[in-house]
């Protein structure tokens, strides 16, 4: 018997990038009453939907990991519809989960809710010490909502929720279009359709200075489950490697796993976003024993692979 083995379990973005490999970790550990709400059927944004979710599946957990998000690009175009989507979906999933008596919410923030400027590494009691980069501070501070809501529940009603901040995610079945994707499905994509046009250069935006840190689908994944098996605390909680590459480095990366060899030009015109980004990894390893496994040069690999293998069937956003 594992703790999922009697639970209905709702998982909000179930059938997306990471959504769909924390479904298949659950049905791996014997979870069998798995619900995965579709947009088309439950609107989350909004109430009437999300009461009928409740009602309708009764759940003992609910794994929040729907989101309305993008690269830099698509969240300065959809500031607005970023901020407002996220916050509902979260205010409104846990309010109504708490009138429901619900046992558990799990819900998944972003690394886009630490300051500009947060000193490195990122540490979750920094989450408070400024406003957030500019180009995605309303999705980031929706997201960090959730935070405020969950601590408040949790002192007010004794709810028990909980909340994670991972960094970039990567991996196969990632959003690999060129307008709403992050920076490691978009690179991939960019290298590939360059070397097969025979291009000699490919173009990215900013200056390539700022550094990130990626985690793997699948170790998000574990962590997401492990966190709801055994943590049940307030404090917010990262998820991460605590290795951080440049943007640089990361495109010759990229380019190398393709096979791309032309020359890589940066467009300065065009925003940087956070000059740096690298967590604090400590507490997920001693809450609930989490460690990253996937060499990050592995990961890319099976990315890259993934999207070779993938390209008729690629998952697409539009906004």
């Amino acid at each position: 018997m594992s703790f999922w083995t009697n639970k209905r379990v709702v998982v909000t973005g179930g059938a997306g990038f990471l959504g769909a490999v924390v479904v298949a970790q659950l049905h791996q550990l014997g979870c069998r009453n798995i619900v995965i709400p579709r947009s088309r059927d439950y609107d989350l944004v909004d109430m009437d939907a999300v009461k009928r979710l409740y009602a309708d599946t009764a759940p003992d957990v609910v794994l929040h990991l729907a989101a309305r998000v993008g690269g830099i690009g698509a969240n300065q175009t959809h500031a607005g519809q970023f901020f407002y989507d996220n916050l509902m979906m979260g205010t409104q999933l846990m309010e109504v989960g708490r009138r429901q008596g619900l046992e558990k919410f799990v819900a998944v923030g972003t690394i886009c809710s630490y300051p500009k400027y947060t000193p490195v590494p990122f540490r979750e009691e920094d989450l408070w010490a400024g406003y957030p980069e500019e180009t995605n501070a309303p999705y980031g501070l929706a997201k960090k909502m959730m935070l405020v809501q969950a601590q408040a529940y949790r002192q007010q009603y004794g709810f028990n929720a909980v909340v994670l901040f991972p960094v970039n995610l990567y991996g196969p079945g990632d959003n690999f279009d060129i307008q709403t994707s992050h920076v490691i499905p978009a690179l991939i994509r960019k290298c590939v359709e360059a070397k097969e046009r025979g291009d000699g250069r490919v173009v990215l935006w900013g200056d390539g200075s700022p550094s990130r840190e990626f985690l793997y689908v699948d170790d998000a994944a574990r962590a997401i489950v492990l966190a709801a098996e055994h943590y049940n605390g307030a404090e917010p909680v990262n998820l991460g490697t605590g290795l951080e590459i440049t943007i640089q480095a990361l495109a010759r990366l990229v380019a190398e796993a393709v096979g791309f060899t032309g020359e890589i030009v940066w467009d300065t015109s065009k925003p940087n976003g956070q000059p740096r980004r690298c967590l604090e990894i400590s507490r997920a390893r001693q809450l609930f024993d989490f460690d990253a496994t996937m060499a990050f040069t592995d990961g890319i690999r099976h990315t890259v692979s993934w999207f070779q293998a993938n390209r008729e069937t690629i998952r697409e956003v539009v906004f």
